[in-house]
């Protein structure tokens, strides 16, 4: 049974695609109101790991705890029923849909009306840009606009845990930076723990409190972001220049143990 501090809980987690195991035997742990990163090179398994918590996969083995309740090969509506949002990697918005359509299916569970129009008003101070295109087609916005509309639809669910995958991917520097400290203030204001996903290992670990590091569908290595950000290995494969990090990438996928 997880701890009153931890809001979710992997046991020896293992899910396949097919017949190939994508995630191998991994524990983690998310403490209430904080944020928790996942890092490692394409392929790792940290998409899956998400995918396993919502729902969208079935774990082969192992036990997910969420608010200390099991929650491992049932129904992803449930899973967001019980307070768990999950923004998936490519954002996925309803493209004919209108913003506010958009954002209004974030909130299908929901029956409180008051409540779901204070959270709507919520999400327009994060992102004001959406109350701009309300009407508009969610197709016809600027992928960093999708970005925000993904993550304001996954808030007005008012969930407890948000599970983001990439939120920065094919952003510019400008909006990556725009979009952190939105995921950093929703921490903040709203003491809502977070589980991310984010290839842009810099930011990632400046914005949480904890790091894990996947290698083949393995945590190898965790810690505090602070003691992360300060590893050698770390600094090697993921806070190098450019060059070092192409470089480091190829040794990554060579590398057998951790220092």
């Amino acid at each position: 049974m997880s701890s009153p501090d931890t809001i979710l809980k992997l046991s020896n987690i293992e899910s396949y695609y097919g017949p190939i195991m994508a995630i191998r035997g991994i524990s983690l742990e998310v403490p209430r109101g904080r944020i928790v990163t996942l890092l490692g090179a394409n392929g790792a398994g940290k998409t899956t790991v998400l995918k396993t918590i919502s729902g969208i996969l079935d774990p082969q083995k192992g036990s997910i705890e969420f608010q200390g309740k099991p929650i491992q090969r049932m129904e992803a509506d449930r899973i967001v029923r019980l307070g768990l949002s999950h923004v998936p990697e490519g954002r996925e918005v309803f493209p004919f849909l209108s913003v506010r359509e958009n954002l209004m299916m974030g909130a299908y569970p929901r029956k409180d009306r008051a409540g779901v129009a204070d959270d709507l008003e919520r999400v327009y101070g994060y992102f004001p840009r959406l109350r701009e295109r309300l009407s508009q087609p969610a197709g016809q916005l600027s992928g960093g606009e999708q970005q925000m509309l993904a993550i304001g639809r996954a808030l007005m669910n008012r969930p407890t845990l948000l599970l983001l995958d990439e939120p920065s991917l094919g952003l510019s520097p400008i909006l990556v930076k725009e979009i952190f400290t939105i995921i950093k203030r929703v921490n903040a204001e709203q003491g809502m723990s977070i589980l991310l996903v984010e290839q842009n290992a810099k930011i990632a670990l400046e914005t949480a409190h904890y790091g894990y590091v996947l290698e083949i569908g393995r945590v190898v290595m965790n810690d505090t972001s602070e003691r992360l950000m300060k590893s050698q290995d770390i600094q090697e494969f993921y806070l190098g220049a450019k060059e070092e990090g192409a470089r480091g990438e190829r040794r990554w996928k060579k590398k057998k143990t951790w220092r």
